[in-house]
């Protein structure tokens, strides 16, 4: 495809939508939000290898806050920001929050120590509280923390994400089973990269949250 096909389907692609989450990285630099939006379009695969685990679009029907059927829990962790949570998690399916928005928060901080306590980092689906990733697996933090710079977003592999509560939709979409939009799927030579917005996943234990 010649570049300026490209171009005309990326401004196609970024103008199309009016939703909050739109408005939101339209308003941050975008270089790298564009890319990742390209990447999932000319990267979509009707199957990723296992053990990846498949969902539907039904998955992200409309429901009572969006695709999901509540709001963000208003406590998030690392000091997230609450408002671009609720718009990437439950009004965007393609859009992120801009890259290296991650290394902003208190997330680099707090994980040094949560991983010198316990040895990993759970990650909990902010609407719900729902444990969605474990990392790191098969690395150590500096790894994982390297990788993720490198890609803009935290980057999780296979072994690092909790199935029972996460699926992966055709276009490459992760999202939580409870409707929580996360990021993408971005495989590279090493298999399965799932390039994740923090806001999506900087929620409180379930149990937790209701304290």
């Amino acid at each position: 495809m010649k570049h300026s096909s490209l171009a005309l389907l990326l401004a196609t692609s970024l103008s199309a939508s009016t939703s909050p989450a739109t408005a939101f990285v339209l308003s941050k630099p975008a270089s790298n939000s564009r890319s990742l939006v390209a990447r999932s379009l000319f990267n979509m695969k009707k199957e990723f290898a296992a053990p990846c685990v498949m969902g539907d679009e039904e998955i992200m029907s409309k429901k009572a806050h969006g695709t999901s059927d509540v709001p963000v829990q208003k406590n998030l962790r690392w000091n997230c920001d609450y408002d671009t949570a609720d718009r990437i998690c439950n009004f965007n399916r393609h859009y992120a929050e801009y890259a290296g928005y991650w290394t902003s928060t208190s997330f680099v901080e707090e994980a040094r120590k949560e991983y010198a306590e316990k040895g990993e980092i759970t990650f909990y689906d902010s609407n719900t509280g729902k444990p969605l990733f474990v990392a790191p697996k098969g690395r150590d933090l500096e790894s994982f923390l390297k990788e993720s710079a490198s890609h803009g977003w935290p980057s999780f592999r296979d072994e690092e994400v909790i199935w029972d509560n996460v699926r992966c939709l055709p276009d490459g979409e992760s999202v939580s089973l409870a409707g929580t939009h996360l990021g993408h799927n971005l495989p590279d030579r090493a298999g399965n990269r799932y390039c994740i917005n923090l806001v999506s996943v900087a929620g409180r234990p379930a149990e937790e949250s209701k304290e």
